[in-house]
């Protein structure tokens, strides 16, 4: 028997536009999403590239339509455990883990937070900031609910506290809820899963978690955030003193053999541009190097973008392969040592502050995934479609499409585009399965 619902796997950019043309369309959309907010990777940038607006300011209507659509059912802290079925008659259990706050009555006040006793490393701000055990996931989380950290709560771990009970004027702490599993028919499922940052520790190299003010992009991406720990100002975690010269390193762990992955990650020579941009924003002053293999542009208007980069903001575009960062014990500064490509030489620059730009990756989830619906993963860990160029969407399971960074690499503007196709897919499987009744 044969329904019009969907469900879609992952609520960052890609999901929620997958979610919200499903639901113009009439059709009911459960969106599943993992962590406590939607929103994904796109909420922890500061800027887009090349239009140089400000992310969340793109992001967060499209959060609140998704909130508010009738035709959504958020499944927030929630993942897929099992699928059987085929297209037009899924049937779906899943988990729904508890916050510890009924979302019914909190409203976002914060009083909780204010009062919590304990501090950890933040996740949103890619562990350079602190949250509290109980918190917002960040300032624009949809749906505006706090969250407990059972892991770090001080009454799941030893037995005391309860200080966010007891100042919660509207009763909405609930230490009591339990894992609860949902099960759902849809006729057609859409993964939407994202992607993760390659973790570049082994290779010793580059010195990353050995050398403070040695970053990856997307933790310099908070840091320059005004929603960042350092609300915006751009320092050293070092000394806090202001950076007065700063080197990207592209191709970080990927374009490789032996320590990394062989593919091109897609996005990393346009966000180090903008990156870099924000930098002479912030820092007129401050000199901008970008140690690059291959610049990788792609369009007419991206190369537009790394042009005025060099000939208006003063970028300095270095074709070098880094073989070396070293911190000097007494200054703090970091020395990087390359082979200049086009002089064939080795050269060094000192800089305050080192940004590697890693590769990114699929998801580790997403291996389980495959194997519950039955599809196939490529060597990388991305989803396999029929045609990557003619069908890329359309997996080798009727009634699955995937879209986004998890079917291969690729910028938040394809991400988008890929997902109004990957909607549109799954809406002929609805609208064909119910019609058949």
């Amino acid at each position: 028997m044969g329904n019009s619902a969907v469900l879609v796997v992952g609520g960052g950019i890609a999901g929620i536009q997958a979610s919200l043309d499903l639901a113009d369309r009439g059709l009911t959309v459960y969106l599943v999403e993992k962590s406590p907010s939607i929103g994904g990777r796109m909420a922890q940038l500061d800027k887009t590239f090349p239009t140089m607006d400000c992310s969340i300011c793109i992001l967060a209507p499209k959060m609140i339509e998704c909130f508010r659509h009738s035709n959504i059912k958020l499944l927030i802290c929630s993942e897929v455990k099992e699928v059987t079925g085929s297209a037009g008659n899924f049937k779906v259990k899943v988990l729904k883990n508890p916050r510890f706050v009924d979302t019914e009555k909190c409203t976002g006040c914060g009083a909780c937070t204010e009062k919590c006793p304990v501090k950890v490393p933040s996740e949103f701000d890619m562990g350079m900031g602190m949250r509290k055990a109980v918190y917002m996931p960040f300032p624009q989380a949809v749906p505006r609910v706090t969250v407990i950290d059972k892991d770090n709560c001080l009454y799941f771990q030893k037995g005391v506290c309860k200080v966010c009970e007891k100042f919660c004027q509207v009763h909405a702490i609930n230490f009591g809820q339990e894992p609860e599993e949902i099960t759902l028919n849809v006729s057609s499922i859409i993964l939407a899963t994202g992607l993760e940052l390659y973790d570049p520790k082994s290779i010793s190299e580059y010195g990353y978690k050995r050398y403070k003010d040695v970053l990856l992009s997307l933790e310099f991406e908070r840091l320059i955030n005004a929603s960042g720990p350092t609300r915006g100002k751009l320092l050293r975690l070092s000394d806090n003193k202001h950076p007065r010269r700063i080197v990207f390193i592209q191709c970080v762990g990927s374009r490789t053999q032996q320590k990394g992955f062989p593919y091109c990650s897609s996005v990393c020579c346009m966000y180090a541009t903008k990156e870099a941009i924000l930098i002479r924003e912030h820092e007129p002053e401050c000199e901008v190097y970008i140690l690059y293999m291959d610049l990788r542009v792609f369009g007419k208007r991206f190369q537009e973008f790394v042009s005025r980069a060099r000939d208006e903001w003063g970028i300095k575009y270095v074709n070098g392969r880094v073989a070396v960062v070293i911190e000097d014990s007494a200054t703090k500064d970091i020395l990087v040592r390359y082979e200049n490509i086009l002089e064939g030489k080795i050269a060094e620059l000192q800089a305050d502050l080192v940004v590697l730009c890693p590769a990114l990756i699929p998801r580790e989830g997403n291996k389980f995934l495959a194997k519950i619906l039955g599809l196939e993963l490529d060597s990388f860990g991305f989803f396999k479609t029929k045609d990557p160029l003619l069908m890329s969407v359309e997996t080798n399971v009727e009634g699955v499409v995937v879209c986004g960074y998890c079917q291969a690499p690729k910028d938040i503007s394809e991400s988008v585009t890929q997902a109004s196709a990957a909607a549109a897919r799954a809406a002929e499987v609805a609208v064909s399965t119910v019609g058949r009744e």
